[in-house]
């Protein structure tokens, strides 16, 4: 006789589902768990990063090349491309958050112009709640920084270019 109830009680109520969904939806959370007993619903979704990226990147460029002149935008929308192939690129090695200091209060651990010796720290990617640094592969002078403070990256996204 447990088995009916058992049954019974792991019944998956659609609505529910559709209700979880929904708040997944119109918040910024990826995943939420709900458990009753033996029975756990869990709803996640894929959120894709790129795209996002490349719509507040465009926005950016559009004012600027407003005042300063048409020829502006065009180099600066080739960099990312260009720059991603470039063999002083340095990548990221996880999928996470960057950031360019070590606190919010913080100087930035790099400008560009400036000078980094191999192994120095020059960003941390935040993955899982840990802060994993990012040092220079090599010497030489930061000519390119990639992203913002507290920008989502991807697994071998270009951060900066040290030459």
């Amino acid at each position: 006789m447990k088995a009916p109830s058992m049954a019974k009680d792991l019944t998956i109520d659609p609505d529910l589902v559709r209700q979880i969904a929904l708040l997944i939806s119109e918040t910024d959370l990826t995943e939420i768990e709900v458990e009753k007993g033996d029975l756990r619903i869990r709803v996640a979704r894929q959120v894709t990063v790129a795209p996002v990226m490349q719509a507040v990147a465009a926005p950016a460029a559009a004012p600027v090349a407003a005042p300063v002149a048409a020829a502006a935008p065009a180099p600066v929308a080739d960099k990312p491309a260009d720059l991603g192939a470039h063999p002083g690129a340095v990548r990221s090695p996880m999928v996470g958050t960057a950031y360019r200091r070590p606190s919010p209060g913080a100087t930035a651990f790099i400008e560009i112009g400036s000078q980094v010796k191999q192994g120095e720290k020059v960003l941390l990617v935040e993955a899982m709640k840990t802060f994993n640094e990012i040092v220079a592969p090599r010497a030489g002078t930061v000519t390119h920084i990639l992203v913002e403070d507290g920008q989502p990256v991807e697994y071998g996204e270009p951060l900066l270019v040290i030459e």
